[in-house]
């Protein structure tokens, strides 16, 4: 079905696996696209509770493969063709969804890491603004989710110089939610994705709507917005779950619904 990624799905954990270890798991045109389709399935399926999105081999992503690149090639097309749409898709995607970053994330590698909800870092891992180096402007999303989560001077710091930020700078920062040693990689963010999924994921993604919206609304808007979110929440399956396993002294056995 897909080329240049894998798609997995391990214990309600949609796994999907940027494949292009060769060319440093590189965007294509083609990986773009089989990106947003795999999110949107992720999305629409009852057995996927949680994403993780990593890269084979040595790095997350580097970003744009430039043999792609030509210098009559309109940027802006295909930011809006190509990297829009994986962007939204990924936007949209109502599912808690993790970033493995098991090496460097450069360029759009690094907005597609910085639009998902967690980002677990591999102590080898870096983060690079590689925009500047060949003149443009960071795209894929990468300046409208990263002052938000550094602030806008250390965000225009590392727009500007395009310095490497390694995975212990990335942690200071924020833009790390938790560093793991290669030794024990695979089995923590297995252990992290997993732990995730066994929640009331439908309460995790009521909460990531209200937080998008807590910048957009006033103050009075939101308390509406969150009256509604608690009316679902309140009425699902899980929160009856979770009521009922607080009263019976049991660990909860959430659904996701």
């Amino acid at each position: 079905m897909f080329e240049t990624i894998r798609v997995e799905l391990k214990n309600n954990v949609a796994w999907i696996i940027m494949n292009r270890p060769d060319k440093l798991n590189a965007f294509t045109e083609q990986m773009n696209k089989e990106i947003a389709k795999a999110l949107k399935q992720a999305n629409s399926d009852s057995e996927t509770r949680a994403v993780v999105i990593t890269g084979e081999g040595r790095a997350f992503s580097s970003g744009q493969d430039l043999a792609e690149v030509d210098e009559n090639m309109d940027h802006g097309e295909v930011l809006r063709t190509r990297y829009g749409p994986m962007m939204k898709a990924l936007a949209t995607c109502e599912k808690p969804v993790i970033a493995a970053v098991n090496g460097v994330a450069a360029g759009a590698g690094f907005s597609l890491a910085l639009a998902c909800d967690f980002r677990l870092v591999s102590e080898k891992a870096s983060f690079v603004q590689a925009f500047i180096h060949v003149g443009l402007v960071p795209d894929s999303g990468n300046l409208y989710f990263l002052p938000k989560l550094i602030g806008n001077a250390k965000a225009l710091e590392l727009a500007v110089f395009g310095e490497k930020v390694k995975a212990d700078e990335a942690k200071e920062l924020g833009l790390a939610t938790k560093v793991f040693s290669m030794d024990e990689w695979e089995s923590e963010v297995s252990r992290f994705a997993e732990r995730i999924a066994s929640m009331p994921t439908q309460a995790i993604a009521l909460i990531k709507r209200s937080i998008s919206a807590g910048w957009n609304m006033n103050y009075d808007d939101y308390l509406e917005h969150e009256a509604y979110c608690q009316r679902i929440a309140g009425l699902s399956i899980d929160h009856k779950e979770g009521v009922t396993s607080f009263i019976e002294k049991r660990k909860p056995a959430f659904q996701g619904k």
